[in-house]
């Protein structure tokens, strides 16, 4: 159970996806799937490199339109195809930013695809909303749902 100060922490973004759980995680897994949905509209993202593991990395910039952001993530957990748990940062060799958790629950024939991202204080959770993280988090998954769902994107 979540205190309130506890959800003064946490952002969490979900979405229906048209797709079975297993096909979702599969788009998690692999940067030539990620690069072409990660991040919100507007957003291009290069992977540099990964490593899919429990205490593995994934390196990436999300180029923007007016800046550059890089980024890491440290899989903390990986549980195939329900939950992803990780470390989320900027530059390699700074601490993590946030904690992440994907999760994915079968609907019927759909996904239900949960993003929960906790902060170590209010302040920095305020500091992220203020710079679009809720609307940037509904935009990456309507690209994840998109890309999903495209007929050449199961290969």
């Amino acid at each position: 159970m979540m205190t309130g100060q506890d959800s003064n922490r946490i952002i969490s973004v979900n979405r229906l996806i048209s797709a079975p759980p297993e096909l979702v995680f599969k788009m998690l897994t692999a940067a030539r799937h990620l690069d072409k949905w990660w991040g919100p509209d507007g957003f291009v993202t290069e992977t540099h490199g990964m490593d899919f593991s429990v205490g593995g990395l994934w390196r990436y910039t999300m180029h923007g339109p007016d800046k550059d952001w890089p980024n890491w993530i440290r899989y903390k957990e990986i549980s195939p195809p329900n939950r992803i748990a990780y470390d989320h940062g900027a530059e390699v060799g700074e601490p993590a930013w946030f904690e992440g958790a994907i999760t994915l629950e079968a609907e019927g024939d759909a996904t239900r695809i949960t993003i929960t991202l906790t902060f170590a204080t209010a302040e920095a959770r305020e500091a992220t909303v203020k710079h679009g993280a809720v609307e940037g988090g509904k935009q990456t998954l309507a690209r994840l749902d998109a890309y999903v769902t495209a007929p050449l994107t199961q290969a």
